[in-house]
């Protein structure tokens, strides 16, 4: 699925309604219509209570008029709260002649705004993707006087207020919804962690716009769904065998942090990958192979932190950070692995403390191998690059970052972002709230480790497949222990469940 700009929505649009030989008014009519059929599907009559649609004067706001006859026919108690406004937009003006004549309509003057009781249904219809410039006047009033209701905000395409693509100007009123209902693909806003108040949980709902405008339709930002991902993990040879799948080296682990080393080892293991070998401080042996039997464990001269490298010669891939600390021994192996890597072609996952150590040590940054894998969170990214003024610089810096090293570098949240070297954005659609908990990154990292390994797997789908299937089995851990008791080592154990979901299956068809 693509993320679209505001301009290309509006392009969808126009293709649409000129492909399909319908009008605005009537995608308009369908974008209601599947609007009013999910809000139906979750709440009764009895259960909404009385619903207020609170409508502007452009499209947006037709959208709300549409939706309040819908519902008004459907045996829903509803009201409209129109903002008042010198011209409406030809669809917004032909939805409010439509009105059923029993169904209240009043102008909303800043001066003289009714009361909304705590809890009531609101369907923000004030304004949509369009808007250029932050609100003010009638519209920040009475924007600033529903956040202030404590109602049930549902918002039409984007909070009232939000800007789609463009830096949120600060202090500026937004609507502050708890579901936002966009349609056909959501906005990158959406996306974004300094959106999260106004946004509430998001659902994207297909209107049928023009598939040949989708598909033709140029971007450097998708959402990683299952779809995206059809094909691109192959089937299990019947003849393979523990060489099949590649020999992971695990660099992990310090003195007081081998747990990161466990939970790192496990989800290689899980991961796919045909053999592991973890180097670890020596300190660490009994706990590593008590813990992971099926780990090859190769022991530090150090006994509470890594010395030395191994040689790299036998490794499809290494992957080094999780709990190594940051000693200058540590730093002195993670430099000369940075150096050797390239030449025993054995591609890199980097993570946690050697990210840490790449952040103080920025003449390191010019050693990374090309394709390596770098799985920064926002303040470890911000050791890597600098301060970001919003998240749109951010996502500048990400790209910017992943073109100039050619590396991946994802970007870990709730929308985790990978960018590629060829800077496309891919920001991920799985997993939930009860992965932020300590060692989820060190699963991801063994993840990673052990889809690199595969040498049937191209960097690109490596990174993709793994960011997804991580996701997906915090979701699958989530349904079973519930998201406040899930723990990292859960996420071990679903691993497998999320890749064969995944996985090609080998059939004639």
């Amino acid at each position: 699925m693509k993320l679209l700009t505001t301009a290309q929505t509006r392009q969808a649009d126009a293709a649409t309604v000129a492909a399909q030989g319908i009008s605005s008014l009537d995608l308009m009519e369908r974008a209601a219509t599947v609007f009013t059929d999910w809000l139906t599907a979750r709440l009764s009559p009895a259960q909404a209570g009385e619903i207020l649609v609170l409508c502007g004067p452009g499209n947006n706001g037709g959208d709300g008029l549409a939706v309040a006859r819908l519902l008004h026919l459907r045996g829903y108690d509803v009201r409209v709260g129109l903002l008042p406004a010198e011209r409406y937009s030809p669809e917004a003006a032909a939805n409010r002649r439509q009105l059923p004549s029993d169904l209240p309509v009043a102008e909303w003057q800043p001066g003289q705004l009714p009361a909304i009781a705590p809890g009531t249904v609101v369907i923000d219809a004030l304004f949509g993707t369009g808007l250029n410039r932050p609100l003010e006047g009638a519209a920040a009033t009475v924007v600033r006087h529903l956040n202030a209701a404590r109602a049930r905000v549902i918002s039409i395409d984007m909070p009232s207020g939000l800007f789609a693509d463009a830096p949120q100007p600060p202090g500026s009123a937004v609507v502050q919804a708890r579901h936002t209902v966009t349609f056909e693909h959501p906005k990158l806003a959406l996306l974004l962690p300094g959106s999260a108040a106004y946004v509430g949980r998001w659902h994207a709902l297909p209107i049928g716009l023009d598939a040949d405008f989708l598909a033709g339709a140029e971007t450097d930002m998708h959402l990683v769904d299952a779809g995206l991902l059809a094909g691109r993990l192959p089937a299990r040879p019947t003849f393979a065998h523990k060489g099949s799948f590649g020999h992971a080296l695990l660099l992990a682990g310090s003195r007081g942090k081998m747990g990161a080393a466990v939970l790192a080892a496990r989800a290689c293991l899980r991961g796919g990958a045909g053999l592991l070998t973890v180097a670890a401080p020596s300190g660490g042996l009994d706990v590593l192979q008590t813990a992971v039997p099926e780990a090859m464990c190769r022991p530090d001269e150090g006994k509470s932190y890594l010395t030395s490298l191994p040689a790299l010669q036998p490794y499809a891939a290494a992957g080094i950070g999780p709990g190594i600390g940051q000693h200058d021994d540590t730093r002195a192996v993670l430099e000369e692995l940075l150096c050797l890597a390239p030449a025993a072609q054995v591609p890199l996952v980097l993570d946690a403390d050697a990210l840490n150590l790449l952040g103080a040590n920025r003449g390191l940054l010019d050693l990374l191998p090309p394709e390596s894998m770098l799985t920064p969170h926002p303040r470890e990214f911000e050791r890597l690059t600098e301060p970001a003024r919003d998240d749109y610089h951010r996502l500048a810096l990400l790209r910017d970052f992943a073109r100039r090293y050619h590396c991946y570098v994802l970007l870990k949240g709730a929308y985790s972002c990978l960018a590629a070297p060829d800077g496309q954005l891919y920001f991920n659609t799985t997993g939930n709230p009860g992965m932020a908990t300590g060692g989820s990154g060190d699963v991801l990292t063994g993840l990673l480790l052990a889809l690199r390994a595969d040498r049937r797997l191209s960097p690109l789908d490596a990174a993709l497949l793994g960011i997804y299937a991580h996701g997906r089995a915090g979701d699958l851990a989530a349904a079973e222990q519930g998201q406040a008791g899930l723990i990292a080592g859960d996420l071990p154990r679903y691993l497998g469940r999320a890749l064969q979901e995944l996985t090609t299956p080998d059939e004639l068809a």
